[in-house]
C-alpha cells in the first residue's frame, strides 16, 4: 500500500541537526527536479525578500519564511514525519505509533511537496515554505514542473498494490496515476454525515485517523475493494463509488457524525 499526504502549511523547527543531505532523499529520480526547485527557492529568497513574499504568498507576519528558505541548504534536517505540523498529522501522531506500525509508515507514506517533489517521512528536511501553488519566476508553476519527473518516478514507486491517494487538489495536479495504476487508486472524501459537506478541518483530521487506524491494524489492502472492506472493519462508515470504467480511480466518501 502507498499512501499519498499532502504537506502542511505550518511546519515543525528544524533545530541544530546534521543540514540536508539531498543525495540520501528516496525517490532519486527526483534528484534533477528538486535542485532546480532548491536552487531557485534559495536563490530568490537571498537576493529580495519583497519580491520573495510576493512569490510566495506570504503576509507580513510570515517574513521570516522567506530568511529560512534562503538558509535552506545549511539548516538542521529531521524526519519528515517530525516536521509536518498540522492538523492531519496531529491526529496521525506518528511518534505515538508502536514500532511495528513506524516501519510499516516509513515504507508506505509518501508526502507531497512543492519543493521536494516527494519523500517518505524517514526522510531527514529542513523546514521549509513553499507551496505546490507557487510559480517561481525561473520554472513556473510547481505543479507543471513536477508532473515529468513524477510520471516517471512514481508508477515504480507505487508497486503492484492499493494507491490511497488523500492529496489536496493543489498537490494532486502534480501526479495523477493513470492507466492500470489509477485502476488501484482510491480517493477519499470526508463527509459530515448530516449535512452531507465537506468540513475542512474535520476532513484532515479523520483522513489523518484513517492512516493512524490502517497502520496500528497492520491492515494491508491490495485494491480499493479490500480497502473498503478493511476500512469498515475498523469502524469507518464508508460508501464506495466503484469507476464506471477501467483505469480510473475509485471514489470512496467517509462519513462522519461530528465535527471534531
Amino acid at each position: 500500500m502507498l499512501v499519498l499526504l499532502p504537506p502542511s502549511e505550518g511546519k515543525a523547527s528544524s533545530g541544530r541537526a546534521a543540514p540536508l543531505k539531498p543525495e540520501s532523499l528516496s525517490l532519486p529520480g527526483l534528484a534533477p527536479a528538486r535542485e532546480a526547485v532548491l536552487a531557485e527557492l534559495v536563490e530568490l529568497c537571498a537576493a529580495d525578500e519583497e519580491k520573495a513574499r510576493e512569490v510566495l504568498g506570504l503576509s507580513e507576519g510570515l517574513r521570516g519564511e522567506v530568511a529560512k528558505n534562503a538558509g535552506l541548504r545549511t539548516a538542521g534536517a529531521r524526519p519528515a514525519g517530525e516536521i509536518y505540523t498540522g492538523v492531519l498529522y496531529d491526529a496521525l501522531d506518528l511518534a505515538s505509533l508502536d514500532a511495528a506500525a513506524k516501519k510499516r509508515a516509513a515504507r508506505s507514506l509518501l508526502v507531497f511537496s512543492g519543493l521536494w517533489g516527494a519523500v517518505r517521512v524517514t526522510d531527514r528536511i529542513p523546514s521549509y515554505r513553499c507551496s505546490m501553488g507557487v510559480k517561481l519566476p525561473g520554472l513556473g508553476a510547481l505543479a507543471g514542473h513536477w508532473r515529468a519527473p513524477m510520471a516517471e518516478v512514481l508508477p515504480e514507486a507505487a508497486g503492484q498494490g492499493l494507491v490511497l491517494d488523500l492529496r489536496s487538489a493543489a498537490y494532486a495536479a502534480a501526479w495523477k496515476p493513470k492507466g492500470e495504476v489509477a485502476g488501484r487508486t482510491a480517493t477519499v472524501r470526508v463527509l459530515h454525515a448530516p449535512t452531507r459537506k465537506v468540513v475542512s478541518h474535520f476532513n484532515k483530521a479523520t483522513k489523518g485517523r484513517i492512516v493512524r487506524s490502517l497502520l496500528s491494524a497492520g491492515a494491508a489492502p491490495k485494491d480499493p475493494a479490500e480497502l473498503v472492506a478493511a476500512l469498515r472493519d475498523l469502524g469507518y462508515v464508508v460508501e464506495a463509488g466503484e469507476p464506471g470504467r477501467a483505469g480510473r480511480p475509485w471514489a470512496l466518501d467517509v462519513l462522519v457524525e461530528e465535527v471534531h
